[in-house]
């Protein structure tokens, strides 16, 4: 059957319902969001169908209206339509797929399907959000055709941010349903889409609260502070910003605790069933309701000091009272803190003779052997279970990664010293001759197949360009900034690989050389890469060097080169396709804006902040946006909108947050393309410059017929200025930068408004933005970014 969904139901609209019908509405799908009338409506009121949808419609207006947001564009919430269960229900016929989010209790979920079967039309797919009751609890009592396309998924909040999407068959889920939700998932949805088995918490939540768990229990055994903990198991070991104690107090301790205590309940046969039992640093902080956020304390506390300063208070695990926040000074920490490479990182961490070695030792070991006895138990494949944690609680690396990199068979010696020993088939394997969960193989990623004793390809991933994967084999050129890889068919890929990928002399030196490679013996250029960033701007440090010393020529000649090989980028013979992701800031953003084509993540924020550091773009991203701005020109209007619009993202260093948002931004042009799956993005782009080549790809021509306004444009430029300058909205020197910006997009101070070429404004361009690094301010600025605030001292 060839099966597409145009419109979606979701029945519930609390916190995951209402995000889940946005997360919809953001990839273009209808929505009909449906709620409960609420009780005990005024008799008045009780056939105002205003008041019979406060509920539902209080919820959505929250969510749109909630940080950071659930949709791509505001506009977008005008796919999603609301109603109630008793007067809307019928209109779930007209829909292709049903999700249920309602209250975690089977006896209402049962009532709702209730009222699904009466309504839904054969072959619908219905689906619910659960995350933990059983599929065939679910399905008791339901007819075949409802049996047939029934099926969990289990989204992660918020869903529009956490990749992981589990899908639970139930007991007569037709595999067709689940190969489809699995496909539609990955590719429109953007998710990982994790096929689970039918147990408790399914893979992710039931390996994430384990680890969790099992550290808490280190934790309180080994005496750490809070403080000490969320150093030791953030990013520095591939974890989420908000680690492990300051995860608990957003998610609300609560959660964390009905999950963990509903796991000890469900897990008789659990061998490590224990460890879900609440240690006391757990248990305490539960007692007194202090559960986060939601409750204004819980491991940490904000308060304000004497001063009325805001100041974050930390929890003291032995007494339970609120004092000045702790740090973590172990040497482990020290060996790593210039370490970039998290692989190296973690080996070091793990390996080292310290008391945070000990702590990461025993809580990587004892989820170590945790995993391999979930097999089969919760999955019949190890990748699901790195997959399913890594896409769901933001993990880097997987368990089972993260054992490959510390070695197999040295970790379960290690082990077994620690009376940690995992399960028999991991010696099995190791007695084979097999001494990995994964390898690679062509550039493709195979993982080991218990049953089998063999190594199979990962599905899905053969169609995929994998950056990690050919690394060692395809690398055909590379400097300590960028690197250059065939990525086949003709294609190379250029990545940066410096810090937050700033562009330096090593990036310019490689986007002209990587240029250069594709012009000889390929067919096109992808600009990208798998960081969590395409590129967060210039490195500012040279540039503060040279205007510290004022070496003006420098700093000239340093533009220079930056907007001429921005051009390159722009008139080269090949097509150069950019596929931003991450943060696409200052020089990010003009090398996107020059290439043929972006092909961009959902989640890419980009934009040109220049002006935030007391410059303006000057790599050509000024000049650009003026030329779209002049190409949407409609005749008759006097105000200029398209020209203001453009002036304004600039003045006000607006950065897009979303790429659809960027779109809107006119930085992403209709015939730019968007990948819902940051895993799929390189091998879109390599698609797209096949097409651009295949199309009769010529190579672009510099224009000369760019209609700028002169002093017309200046003109409303500066009454705007002048407005926000008296209403103290900007200071002297945003007047100055902003002055910049709108002389350069104007094209100067012409009598009257005229066609110019690129390069014309590319020199107004460079002289504004040398201009500015001579004001003190502009250095004071970069000063405070690259020194974190301290004062600038002669």
């Amino acid at each position: 059957m060839n099966r597409s969904i145009r419109k979606v139901a979701v029945l519930g609209s609390g916190v995951m319902g209402s995000r889940i019908a946005c997360h919809f509405a953001n990839i273009g799908v209808e929505v009909l969001l449906l709620d409960m009338v609420p009780r005990d409506l005024p008799e008045d009121q009780k056939s105002n169908k205003a008041a019979r949808n406060k509920l539902v419609n209080d919820a959505l207006a929250t969510a749109l209206k909630s940080k950071p947001s659930p949709i791509y564009d505001l506009s977008f919430s005008n796919r999603i339509s609301t109603g109630n269960f008793e007067d809307d229900m019928s209109k779930i016929s007209e829909v292709d797929w049903i999700i249920e989010v309602v209250v975690e209790r089977l006896d209402i979920k049962k009532i709702i399907f209730d009222q699904v079967e009466k309504h839904r039309k054969p072959g619908t797919l219905i689906t619910s959000n659960t995350s933990g009751i059983p599929m065939h609890l679910m399905c008791e009592g339901r007819s075949e055709d409802f049996q047939k396309h029934f099926c969990g998924s289990h989204f992660f909040n918020p869903p529009r941010y956490l990749r992981l999407l589990e899908i639970i068959p139930g007991p007569k889920t037709d595999p067709a349903i689940i190969d489809f939700l699995m496909h539609y998932g990955d590719l429109f949805l953007g998710k990982e889409t994790v096929l689970c088995k039918d147990t408790p918490a399914f893979i992710a939540n039931r390996i994430g609260i384990y680890a969790i768990m099992s550290a808490m229990h280190t934790i309180e055994e080994m005496g750490l502070t809070v403080g000490e903990v969320d150093r030791m198991t953030g990013p520095i070991i591939g974890r989420a910003k908000s680690a492990t104690f300051r995860t608990m107090d957003v998610v609300g301790l609560d959660t964390t605790v009905n999950v963990a205590n509903n796991l000890y309940k469900g897990l008789e046969n659990d061998e490590a069933r224990e460890k879900f039992v609440l240690p006391g640093i757990v248990e305490e902080v539960h007692k007194r309701g202090w559960f986060g956020d939601k409750s204004k304390q819980g491991y940490f506390k904000k308060t304000k000091d004497t001063n009325g300063k805001t100041e974050i208070l930390e929890l003291d695990l032995k007494t339970y009272e609120y004092g000045e926040r702790t740090r973590a000074n172990f040497k482990a920490l020290d060996a790593v803190k210039d370490e970039e490479n998290l692989k190296a990182r973690i080996k070091t961490l793990v390996n080292f003779d310290d008391k945070a070695g000990e702590f990461y030792r025993t809580t990587f070991y004892d989820t170590f052997k945790y995993v391999s006895f979930r097999i089969p138990e919760i999955s019949d494949e190890l990748y699901r279970i790195d997959q399913a944690v890594c896409a769901g609680f933001g993990w880097e690396l997987g368990p089972y990664e993260t054992w490959d990199l510390l070695g197999v068979k040295a970790t379960v010696d290690k082990m077994e010293a620690m009376d940690l020993k995992p399960a028999a088939w991991v010696y099995e394997m190791l007695e084979a001759g097999n001494d990995s969960f994964y390898k690679i193989e062509k550039g493709i990623k195979h993982y080991y197949d218990i049953p089998s004793k063999s190594y199979k390809v990962i599905p899905g991933l053969d169609e995929l360009i994998i950056l990690e994967n050919i690394r060692e084999t395809n690398k055909v050129w590379g400097n300590a900034g960028a690197s250059v890889f065939d990525i086949g068919d003709g294609v190379l890929c250029l990545e940066f690989h410096t810090k937050m990928n700033s562009m330096g002399a090593e990036v310019i030196e490689g986007i002209q050389t990587a240029i250069s490679m594709a012009e000889k013996d390929y067919k096109g250029l992808v600009i990208g890469n798998e960081g969590p960033n395409f590129s967060a701007g210039a490195n500012l440090a040279m540039l503060f060097m040279y205007a510290g010393d004022q070496d003006f020529d420098e700093i000239n000649l340093m533009i220079a080169q930056f907007q001429n090989t921005m051009k390159r980028a722009k008139f080269s013979s090949i097509p150069v396709v950019a596929a931003p992701a991450g943060l696409a800031l200052g020089g990010g953003c003009e090398l996107s804006l020059h290439c043929d084509a972006i092909q961009a993540h959902a989640e890419t924020y980009i934009g040109l902040v220049e002006v935030g550091v007391g410059l303006i773009p000057g790599g050509g991203g000024t000049k650009e946006l003026a030329l779209r701005a002049a190409d949407s020109y409609v005749a008759g209007d006097p105000e200029l909108n398209r020209l203001q619009e453009a002036f304004m993202n600039i003045a006000t260093a607006k950065v897009a947050t979303s790429a659809e948002e960027a779109r809107g931004m006119n930085i992403l042009r209709p015939t730019d393309g968007i990948t819902m799956n940051r895993k799929r993005l390189i091998s879109d782009a390599k698609k797209k410059v096949l097409e651009l080549y295949e199309a009769g790809y010529t190579q672009p021509v510099e224009r000369t017929d760019i209609k700028v306004q002169g002093v017309t444009g200046l003109a409303l430029f500066e009454a705007g200025i002048n407005g926000m300058l008296f209403g103290n909205y900007i200071s002297e020197h945003d007047a100055k930068i902003a002055r910049k910006v709108g002389y350069v997009m104007c094209g100067g101070d012409l009598t009257a408004p005229q066609e110019v070429s690129e390069q014309y404004l590319l020199d107004l361009e460079r002289e504004a933005f040398l201009a500015l690094t001579a004001e003190p301010k502009t250095l004071e600025r970069i000063h405070s970014i690259l020194f974190k605030g301290k004062p600038l001292r002669n």
